[in-house]
């Protein structure tokens, strides 16, 4: 897949001894305990996925079962009880330059412009700020922010915030992008609209997403494939492949397949997922 920021091509993953190509994240038997003084709170246990390069994959589950640990972990800004985890086939041992994170909140910088919130990685990791700039500025373009590049954050409507928010993550160009609940914050019909979005700017820059929501009717809309987790404990119940074409629109949530994949997963979560899961949908499934 290539990227369609600054004519760039995304770099394809390196193979493994026996030929096979390394996957984009491999989280192989991750456990996490936290020790809360003379507690403890058993977050993951025994969690593995493989996720191919390129690919969007959704994580759904009831609140509590470890989805934001996981990204953490990934990350390298925590570190396992026990497992592995690896990115490109390099283990996750610390903070890694090559994962991009966008959270609930954008968390923009109030006194520095769009553009410059944008280029904060470029900054912080010293890279060519001329090439930086030119990056940026193709990335606004391809979040819909064209002509925002001199407005400050208190200018921009919450969605918008997130779509610099997702240019700022993409801007050193990370070959995996980690979203936690990124739209969760968001009124129902921006959180469709950017659905719509994160969908067209995921195949124009080639990236691979892993992304975080407590929406079934979300991750069904987006992803490739479907993980459904436990209550904490968090395990892996069951990963799904997602049957329905692209490109979505949101017409596609009327339809029957879309509509028996929402129920399965609600089936596997027994009525745990609560609050938000029905932000994004059309209809009540």
């Amino acid at each position: 897949m290539e990227s369609a920021v600054a004519g760039e091509t995304m770099a394809r993953p390196g193979a493994a001894p026996d030929g096979e190509p390394v996957s984009a994240l491999s989280v192989q038997n991750v456990s996490m305990v936290f020790n809360r003084g003379e507690t403890q709170v058993h977050a993951l246990d025994h969690v593995s996925m493989d996720i191919r390069d390129g690919e969007f994959i959704a994580i759904v589950g009831p609140s509590g079962c470890g989805k934001s640990t996981l990204i953490k972990l990934v990350s390298g800004l925590r570190t396992p009880t026990a497992g592995r985890l690896a990115v490109r086939g390099r283990q996750v041992m610390k903070p890694r330059g090559d994962v991009g994170i966008v959270f609930q909140s954008p968390v923009l910088l109030p006194w520095r412009s769009i553009l410059d919130n944008v280029m904060l990685p470029i900054d912080v990791l010293k890279q060519d700020r001329t090439t930086g700039r030119e990056r940026a500025l193709a990335l606004l373009r391809l979040v819909g922010l064209g002509g925002f590049e001199t407005a400050y954050p208190n200018e921009l409507s919450g969605g918008m915030q997130q779509r610099a928010a997702i240019a700022r993550a993409l801007v050193y160009d990370a070959p995996l992008l980690l979203m936690d609940e990124p739209f969760g914050a968001l009124d129902a019909l921006t959180r469709e609209q950017m659905n719509s979005e994160l969908q067209r700017i995921w195949q124009a820059s080639g990236k691979t997403v892993l992304f975080i929501t407590h929406s079934i009717p979300e991750a069904v809309f987006l992803a490739d494939r479907i993980v459904v987790m436990s209550p904490r404990p968090g395990r892996v119940l069951k990963i799904i492949a997602n049957p329905i074409p692209r490109m979505r629109t949101l017409d596609d949530m009327l339809r029957p397949e879309f509509g028996a994949l929402v129920r399965e997963i609600r089936g596997l979560l027994g009525g745990h997922v609560a609050g938000g899961e029905n932000h994004g949908t059309r209809a009540e499934w």
